[in-house]
């Protein structure tokens, strides 16, 4: 107690200690330029080896993308009532991939940046926001990509389009969430990370990438539908497909779509950092 006293006295705190909230954000604010300079890092470092170099950002949706039509839409015909289903199709796979790399890339950031972790006092939520600045930025690239695949499939430029800025934004916010979640999760239970690729291929079947959800959902039982009309994938993929797609059935975006992407947004986005703050002096200390 005398030693504590001392300290108290002196203005010392305990190393590591969790701050309040609001001193934690002002912090995270602070290291701000850390943060986007350990993500251009990450972006530079993870292409350095290869030939083709960042080009990898949009060439792995692409593949995957042309991997799906192969299988789903032309032996599978799982195209029936969608029209321009190759735009369809890749809208679905580049708006999942992008939350697929965020999930996966929060179950490493803290284990996989240990030394960090352990050498220097800064906020630990700089690093999965960090790996959600990475991947957005690979996405950014993506949708210029993506812009030109729906151009060239027939679908004209229109004010809609601008509907994307928005999307992307309420993506980002439930990603970084999503990714403080997993982040502290995963600094626990190291076997979060192998469990990951099973549970995000589930998640993608069930987000309607690769077929038209209306055409499931009117079949299946009342809580099966629920599940799937709230999936927060879905929200942001038909978002962005209403935005980037005029020739949809219904070329007007569904209401309900904007209030489960907020929602999702909000809920996943602020959820994420309360509960990841919270164990702020657990990490790199097992």
């Amino acid at each position: 107690m005398e030693a504590v006293q001392l300290a108290r006295q002196h203005g010392l705190n305990l190393s590591g200690q969790r701050p309040g909230v609001g001193e934690y954000l002002r912090r995270l604010w602070e290291r701000r330029a850390f943060i986007v300079t350990f993500a251009r890092a990450k972006v530079t470092a993870s292409y350095a080896s290869a030939t083709l170099g960042s080009f990898w950002t949009v060439i792995t949706p692409l593949v995957n993308a042309g991997v799906y039509y192969l299988i789903f839409g032309i032996l599978l015909g799982t195209d029936h009532g969608v029209g321009n289903f190759i735009a369809y199709l890749c809208t679905g796979v580049f708006v999942f991939h992008f939350t697929q790399q965020v999930a996966m890339a929060g179950t490493r950031s803290i284990a996989d940046n240990l030394s960090l972790v352990r050498a220097l006092h800064f906020p630990r939520a700089s690093l999965p926001l960090a790996l959600t600045l990475v991947q957005l930025q690979q996405l950014l690239a993506a949708l210029a990509v993506l812009a030109a695949i729906v151009l060239v499939t027939g679908e004209p430029i229109s004010w809609s389009w601008l509907l994307v800025a928005p999307v992307v934004a309420l993506q980002t916010v439930f990603n970084a969430g999503l990714a403080m979640i997993l982040a502290r999760l995963a600094a626990r239970t190291t076997d979060l990370k192998q469990l990951m690729p099973f549970v995000l291929r589930t998640w993608l079947y069930g987000s309607g990438v690769f077929y038209s959800l209306d055409n499931v959902i009117d079949g299946a039982p009342g809580p099966l539908a629920m599940l799937l009309r709230w999936n927060p994938m879905v929200a942001f993929i038909d978002l962005m497909r209403y935005a980037l797609i005029g020739s949809l059935p219904d070329a007007r975006m569904p209401g309900h779509l904007w209030l489960s992407a907020g929602l999702w947004a909000l809920v996943v986005g602020v959820g994420g950092f309360l509960f990841f703050w919270q164990a702020e002096e657990e990490y790199g200390r097992e």
